[in-house]
């Protein structure tokens, strides 16, 4: 059996590093990877497979900074040839980028069957791009492995028939759990105690009201217990745009880093402050309380739990309840992404298929 995985962002590295693992632990599957080119800097991309020891993409597509609709048009037409040439049995994609839209929509032009990892996830605001790939993208898999119940349950209500949908758990807890040991500090210096923050969502870089909301309440934080934050591309020019005071400021800048930094960063930290989907879980993983600086999340179990809390952008909000949350316990008993072999059964139920 074939299978051609489709790779584009930062966040796709990571499960596709376990993903790779799990092929190479079975017999009789092949991969060949895509790599759309999406994250191109080398701290957003190629840092992740020398860290990760992942599968080096045998195609580079190198297709980036366009509009939303260019960008997928361009991948999606480099992907059929490239499929076209191949002939998987199986096309695999992850989450809910450009690039995964991309690979859906090439496989199913060439008549290759899908596999949508991490499905089933809805925000419910229909005017994120993110939600729009991954509805399409479920509305024409084959395969729809979701990493929780209410993954399913979101499928079905949309009229998803149960013999395509597969409850996997989530293969960022497999990454989490493989790459633990393995973490390991940024160059950077950090403080003994601090809070981690990353930011980069376009609804909050792009709008200057917005953006100065929040660093005025990463200032303020930061001034009792500092904060450190990895600092994204986008988020440094539109702070650059806006005459951040970069020297004056009490926030610890330090540059992107890779997966096993960031790892030892939410070891490390007290607080997680972030737009991030996946990091929400990863501070779940790591038994840390996170603030989500946005109006909505996929993750809703991590509210329910009490692990994760809507803040949005207002700044005394997002103060108020950091302060709050900072002092609370570590009370983390639920285990809500399953058992850490989500790889392992999702190459299972390709083989099978």
């Amino acid at each position: 059996m074939k299978i051609v995985s489709i790779i584009g962002a930062r966040p796709q590295f990571v499960k596709a590093a376990v993903f790779n693992h799990a092929v190479d632990r079975t017999t009789g599957v092949k991969e060949v990877v895509i790599h759309t080119g999406q994250h191109f800097d080398a701290n957003m991309s190629q840092l992740f497979f020398d860290q990760l020891g992942m599968r080096e993409p045998r195609y580079n597509l190198g297709i980036h900074s366009m509009e939303h609709e260019e960008m997928v048009a361009k991948m999606c037409s480099a992907i059929e040839e490239i499929l076209a040439n191949e002939k998987p049995d199986w096309v695999v994609v992850f989450g809910d980028t450009d690039s995964t839209l991309a690979g859906a929509l090439a496989a199913k032009e060439c008549s290759i069957r899908l596999c949508h990892i991490e499905a089933g996830l809805r925000s419910f605001n229909e005017a994120m791009r993110e939600e729009y790939n991954r509805k399409e993208t479920d509305c024409i898999s084959d395969l729809l492995c979701c990493p929780t119940e209410l993954a399913v349950m979101n499928l079905t209500n949309e009229g998803i028939p149960n013999e395509r949908i597969l409850v996997t758990g989530d293969i960022m807890k497999d990454a989490a759990l493989h790459y633990r040991t393995s973490a390991k500090p940024p160059q950077e210096t950090l403080p003994e105690v601090f809070h981690l923050c990353t930011l980069h969502r376009a609804e909050n870089t792009d709008d200057p009201d917005i953006l100065r909301q929040l660093m005025t309440a990463l200032e303020h934080i930061s001034s009792t217990i500092p904060v450190v934050m990895p600092l994204h591309p986008r988020t440094r020019q539109a702070l650059a745009a806006q005459g951040f005071p970069f020297g004056q400021t009490s926030i610890r800048f330090i540059e992107p880093v890779g997966y096993l930094e960031m790892l030892y960063l939410l070891q490390h930290c007290r607080l997680v402050l972030t737009d991030s989907g996946g990091l929400q879980k990863e501070a779940y993983f790591a038994h840390k309380y996170c603030l989500t600086l946005r109006e909505e999340t996929e993750w809703t179990e991590l509210l329910t739990h009490g692990y994760n809390h809507l803040v949005g952008h207002v700044t005394t909000d997002i103060v108020d309840i950091a302060e709050k949350m900072a002092i609370m316990p570590p009370l983390f008993t639920d285990e809500l992404y399953g058992d850490g072999h989500a790889a392992e059964k999702i190459v299972e139920a390709l083989k099978r298929c």
